[in-house]
């Protein structure tokens, strides 16, 4: 076992995804930048075909798979809202859309920083995105990847909410029975959160009283050492950040640890069917008010991880009805394809419909409405969009069920069950 000693603190897809001269001396130089530097767009180049709209693409195409809609104005103005508005770094969640185009798009709309929770996820963003700095915030981790993660691609950011994750990092990242001496350790505390789509402090997160002692602990064998929090996927009320960055200000106190980064996680919401959420800059504005309460030290780096708010309405899903049975339409993909959330959560993303008409036009359907509940193509009962889902009444066998904002989870949850999910990705630029 490797002692813990103690540390002087200082103030598009590809064939393979590695790449040999992406090693830890590019990631490291990366990390004395702690703001995104300010870019203009640049295209990116890609193998996908383009269409003016979605319209002509389905005219096109006339798809028999499902189709994902790559929308680059729309991400690169998602990204740059996060850096021009958001009061610290912004680190792409890249599980919520690792997509390697989405990825290219990002970065060359400026964002430099990715929250990655896997090998797979840095050999990806390394590979994609050259010289970016990565920040590996999976609170629980193989000694394996964080070895791989410390060794082979530089990474100095490691999450953990536990003394036996804390161990975990230091014996992994050690040289012969040496501790490291250049580690960011990041505390994660749990904020739970009722109202979010999804809490994560279920599962994630440490107990505020384990929070001192941990940060404590870190701070004694760590270069630096941040305080991480996560509120919950689609948060809809801003208000929740001012309770997590108050809980965040008792344990700085508590701890007597001097913070090097405070890291508020993600939780940006997306505005679906019958959702109504508030506008981002209400929450930063929040955010920034609950920063100034902190008296924080100037040297202290702020962090978030959007991830649906940034990519979220990216995309558009184009399915097809392969049969009607009344009030039922069953689509050619579901919640074991690009659905999922759909499915489990019954999120209802918004939906429109499109006809082809005489094969030379695909025209928006309109009238009058049906509610209906949607299922997908496998043989499982449980593959169901519930719902409901208002679309024209006279829908039928061929017809087309467009889903908008759906840039987040979608193909990222999507498997092969069945044989289904051969989906196309074309772009509308």
């Amino acid at each position: 076992m490797v002692e813990l000693a103690v540390v002087k603190k200082s103030g598009v897809r590809t064939a393979s995804l590695r790449t040999p001269s992406v090693r830890a001396e590019g990631v490291r130089s990366a990390r004395a930048t702690h703001a995104p530097r300010v870019v203009l767009p640049v295209p990116v180049q890609h193998e996908f075909p383009v269409f003016s709209s979605v319209a002509e693409a389905v005219r096109v195409l006339k798809p028999a798979r499902p189709v994902h809609v790559v929308l680059p104005k729309v991400l690169r103005a998602a990204a740059q809202m996060f850096l021009a508005q958001f009061p610290g770094t912004s680190y792409y969640a890249v599980k919520c859309n690792p997509h390697p185009f989405v990825l290219k798009t990002l970065f060359a709309a400026g964002v430099r920083f990715f929250d990655v929770a896997s090998i797979a996820e840095i050999t990806l963003v390394a590979e994609v995105c050259p010289g970016a700095r990565m920040a590996f915030m999976h609170p629980v981790k193989s000694r394996e990847a964080i070895r791989e993660a410390y060794t082979t691609f530089g990474i100095r950011d490691f999450s953990l909410d536990c003394f036996e994750e804390l161990h975990k990092i230091v014996e992994a990242t050690s040289d012969h029975g040496v501790a490291a001496t250049d580690l960011v350790l990041h505390v994660r505390v749990a904020t739970p959160n009722a109202h979010a789509a999804q809490n994560l402090s279920a599962k994630f997160g440490c107990q505020p009283a384990e929070a001192v002692q941990l940060l404590q602990d870190a701070n004694k064998v760590a270069h630096k050492v941040g305080l991480a929090f996560h509120v919950g996927s689609q948060s809809r009320d801003p208000a929740v950040f001012a309770h997590a960055l108050a809980l965040c200000g008792d344990l700085i106190k508590q701890s007597g640890v001097t913070l090097d980064v405070l890291d508020v996680g993600g939780g940006f919401p997306v505005a679906y069917q019958d959702d109504d959420v508030p506008a981002l800059t209400q929450f930063f504005d929040v955010i920034r008010e609950g920063l100034a309460k902190l008296a924080l030290p100037k040297s202290c780096e702020v962090w978030c991880e959007p991830g649906r708010a940034m990519v979220g309405g990216g995309e558009t899903l184009i399915t097809r009805i392969e049969l009607r049975k009344g009030d039922a339409l069953y689509l050619n993909d579901g919640l074991y394809g690009s659905l999922f959330d759909a499915g489990y959560f019954n999120q209802k993303f918004p939906v429109e419909a499109m006809r082809l008409r005489r094969g030379w036009r695909a025209d928006k359907m309109r009238g009058e409405t049906l509610a209906y509940k949607l299922f997908g193509p496998t043989c499982d009962s449980i593959d169901v969009m519930p719902g409901p889902y208002h679309l024209p009444a006279d829908l039928r066998e061929g017809d087309y069920v467009l889903f908008t904002n759906h840039g987040a989870y979608g193909r990222a949850m999507s498997g092969n069950f069945n044989g289904f999910h051969e989906a196309d990705t074309v772009v509308v630029e």
